[in-house]
C-alpha cells in the first residue's frame, strides 16, 4: 500500500499551478473586445473602411487588393505612389499591371506609423479612413473629397 503523501491527484480535482495562484487561462472570452490585439483592431478598422467604399464603388474596386503591413519597407527614396507624413510612409498604392498575367492594383496600409499618430481608437479610425480614401481616390483619379 502506498503512503498518503505519494498518492496521485484524482482527475476530478481541479488542478492549480504549483505556486497556488489559481487556474491559468484566458481572463476574458475571445468574443469580448478586450481580448483583441492592436493588430486585430487595426485590421477591423481597415476592413470597415474598405467595405464602406466597396459598397459605393463596387465595379471600380472589384479587382483591387487591400493589405496591412506593420511597418513600411526600408527604402532611401519613395516614389509618388507613397502617402507620407514627413518622411514616414503611411500607405502605398501599387497600381498593378494589366495583361494576361497582370497584377491587380494593391493598396498597402502601414499599421505602426498610423497607430503612432493617433491619440485614441476613434482618432485612429478617422486616420485610417482618410488614408484609404486618399489612396482609392488616387487609384480612381478622383478628388478625395468626393469619396469622403
Amino acid at each position: 500500500m502506498t503512503s498518503p503523501a505519494r498518492r496521485r491527484p484524482t482527475l476530478a480535482r481541479r488542478r492549480r499551478d504549483r505556486h497556488g495562484r489559481g487556474m491559468r487561462g484566458r481572463l476574458v472570452p475571445a468574443s469580448v473586445p478586450l481580448a483583441r490585439t492592436k493588430a486585430e483592431v487595426f485590421d477591423e478598422l481597415v476592413l470597415d473602411t474598405v467595405e464602406s467604399l466597396e459598397a459605393r464603388f463596387a465595379t471600380e474596386l472589384a479587382g483591387v487588393e487591400f493589405a496591412v503591413e506593420d511597418v513600411p519597407p526600408d527604402l532611401n527614396v519613395y516614389d509618388s505612389d507613397v502617402l507620407e507624413d514627413g518622411r514616414v510612409p503611411l500607405a502605398r498604392l501599387l497600381p498593378g499591371r494589366p495583361g494576361r498575367h497582370g497584377v491587380p492594383p494593391r493598396i498597402v496600409v502601414y499599421r505602426r506609423p498610423l497607430e503612432f499618430r493617433a491619440s485614441d481608437r476613434d482618432d485612429l479610425g478617422e486616420l485610417v479612413r482618410d488614408v484609404i480614401v486618399e489612396q482609392v481616390a488616387n487609384l480612381l483619379g478622383l478628388n478625395p473629397d468626393d469619396l469622403a
